[in-house]
Formats: C-alpha cells, structure tokens, sequence
C-alpha cells in the first residue's frame, strides 16, 4: 500500500485561537519504501502521523491509500515516542495482541511472539510485565506488537529519542535487521540526520509549522546496512545538504559543521 497526500492542511483549537499544524502539505509514499521525515519541533510532523493512521481527519485536503496487490491487509499502524503498553499484560501478551484481535489461536500468536521478542533481544522477558521493563525493551515490545500485526503501512514517531545513544545504536539495527526481510513500507519520523541516512530510501524535510514539505532527498547507501551507519564523501554531502535543509526549515542560516 502506498498513502497520497493532497494539499493536506490540519488545524486545532488553543487557548488563543485556532493553530495550523499542516498547511497545503503534500507527497506519496511508494510501496516497500523506508520514507523518513526531518523537520523543526512544531511542524507538524507527529500530527501528520496521525493523520496518516486515520487518528485525526484533516482540515482540508486529502489522504488517500491505495493498495497494492500483494497487500495482505489495509491496516496502518502507529509507534509512537511512548510505548503505550498495556501494563496489566505480559510482554509477550503486548506483542501477540494485534493478532488476537484478529482471531489467531493463542497457541499460535505467544510462539510467534516469543520468537519474535527473542529475535529483538527480549529473550527472558516474555512473561514480565511492562513495568519489570527498561525503556530499551519497552520499546522492543512497541515494535515487535506493531510488526507481529502486520500492517501494510508502519508509522514510527521517533521510536528511540528517550534512549541513551547505546541503546539507540542497538535498536537502529534491530529495526534495519526486522525491516529488510519483508520491506514494509515504513514512514519514521526523527530529528536526527544521521538516523534518517541509516534508516531510509528517500528524506522529507518539512517547513517551520505550519509544516508543509519543502525538500525531498534519495539515500543512495547500499542495503543492508549497519549502525552506526559508515560516511562516504556521498553521504557527508547528503548529510550537509540535509542540515542545510533544516536550518532553512527553521528559519536560521546556523547549521552544524559535518566535517
């Protein structure tokens, strides 16, 4: 499946009046693509994510999903920055739940939970409770529910951006890992470039809100790939053209030095 979206603009009611998160935004997915977006804090960029989950209906504007023929489903799932764990289940319980809502046997979604949680590194914490978990491994759990449900389209709100860089390194290349045998079509949001490099095939970078999409940029860098991610000429040029991107995003001139 890949999602269309259409001179989408999104507002919300404040305190002081109406805000516009998403203005006239427009772009499309392609199936089996790893699609990150970059962008400022307040463009839009979590919004977008819900509207593209069917969280949120936009203001104006469209988003269409067009299936592919080798779909298996329609759904579009979202991971978010929290795990959103249910606490009074296992681990394992958390990750089979979307195939219990769709009628899989029990004996059948736990084994292919464990197997799954073992595959990210929970081997051990099957039977531990949300709480009994480190951050790290409540957000293993997060991923591992979302692409247990398989989904025709995953949605990532910077999954990893409360872990400690270690950590993040780690999941980077578990996520890769999960990623490259089925190549679902994937949209990650982060604030980091060089995140965005390792993971995609194609960078979206959005505008100072209200957001809208203001450059787009192809991630040549062979698959499969490892974290950290190894820096060519090519891909110090990327990530260059990308800070520029941002900080004209943000509205400053001021952008890291890369070299």
């Amino acid at each position: 499946m890949h999602l269309v979206c259409s001179q989408v603009s999104s507002t919300f009611p404040s305190s002081s009046g109406s805000v516009t998160a998403l203005r006239n935004l427009s772009f499309e997915t392609v199936d089996g693509e790893f699609l990150a977006l970059l962008g400022p804090s307040g463009c839009g960029k979590t919004t977008l994510l819900r509207l593209l989950a069917g969280l949120l209906a936009p203001a104006d504007g469209t988003i269409d999903r067009i299936p592919d023929a080798l779909d298996r489903n329609d759904r579009v799932l979202l991971v978010g920055q929290e795990h959103n764990l249910f606490p009074w289940m296992t681990a394992s319980a958390n990750v089979a739940f979307g195939l219990e809502m769709q009628g899989v046997p029990r004996a059948e979604r736990e084994a292919r939970a464990v197997e799954l949680l073992e595959r990210l590194g929970c081997a051990g914490k099957q039977r531990a409770y949300p709480h009994q978990l480190s951050m790290g491994m409540k957000q293993r759990v997060a991923v591992a529910r979302c692409f247990l449900s398989d989904p025709a389209v995953m949605l990532m709100d910077e999954p990893f951006a409360a872990l400690d860089f270690q950590t993040r390194l780690v999941l980077q290349q578990e996520l890769l890992d999960l990623w490259e045998q089925d190549r679902k079509s994937v949209v990650f949001v982060t604030h980091d470039v060089e995140e965005a490099i390792l993971l995609s095939d194609r960078i979206l970078v959005l505008s100072e809100g209200p957001g809208a999409v203001i450059a787009e940029f192809n991630v040549r860098a062979r698959r499969p790939r490892r974290a950290p991610i190894e820096m060519d000429e090519e891909l110090w040029d990327l990530k260059r053209r990308l800070l520029e991107s941002v900080s004209i995003a943000a509205g400053t001139e001021r952008f890291a030095a890369v070299r």
